[in-house]
């Protein structure tokens, strides 16, 4: 014989009355027959079934949940500078500690510098000629639930500064923590 299959029931709903299963964990709306998972964990990352039964009619709904780690403040690592004649090349790298499918872009901080640090991924290699003494470049590491900016302003070009930011400061854009429905 076959294992009869288990289904964990968060909620039961018959003839205008429900049954909450999860009290504290889930609460039912009855305007839009919407379930609001509170204090969202990992563990509640899966796929849910809703089932509405009409007499001898079934109707049954599957709805992916995932679950993201908001991202943390990006911090920016010189990996590499290296002067040459009357320009400089600087080697960058935006890390997040924390959060789920980060992904890393780089933009301009300012108009002065347009365009000059464009670029998709944690790994920005620069290129500017001393006469831009003082580039500013930002990056964002977000995900689907949030997003966070730190900015990388250059200084003086040195062969000598590998390992160091001369200045990285958040500059938060946070998103509210949401859920990702799929």
């Amino acid at each position: 014989t076959e294992d009869p299959q288990k289904k964990l029931i968060l909620l039961r709903y018959a003839g205008g009355n429900y049954t909450n299963y999860m009290q504290g964990r889930m609460h039912f709306h009855t305007l839009d027959f919407s379930l609001e998972i509170l204090n969202t964990s990992r563990q509640d990352g899966q796929l849910y079934e809703y089932i509405v039964s009409k007499g001898s009619e079934e109707e049954v709904w599957q709805t992916q949940l995932q679950v993201y780690e908001p991202v943390s403040d990006p911090s920016i690592q010189v990996l590499d500078w290296v002067l040459t004649n009357s320009s400089c090349t600087v080697t960058l790298n935006c890390t997040a500690e924390r959060g789920d499918n980060v992904s890393y872009s780089w933009d301009s901080w300012d108009s002065s510098t347009s365009g000059l640090c464009s670029h998709n991924g944690s790994f920005l290699h620069l290129f500017y000629t001393l006469q831009n003494a003082r580039v500013a470049c930002a990056c964002t590491a977000s995900n689907p639930v949030s997003s966070r900016v730190t900015t990388f302003i250059s200084s003086e070009c040195s062969n000598e500064r590998a390992g160091k930011s001369p200045a990285a400061d958040p500059a938060l854009s946070s998103l509210p923590v949401l859920l990702l429905l799929r």
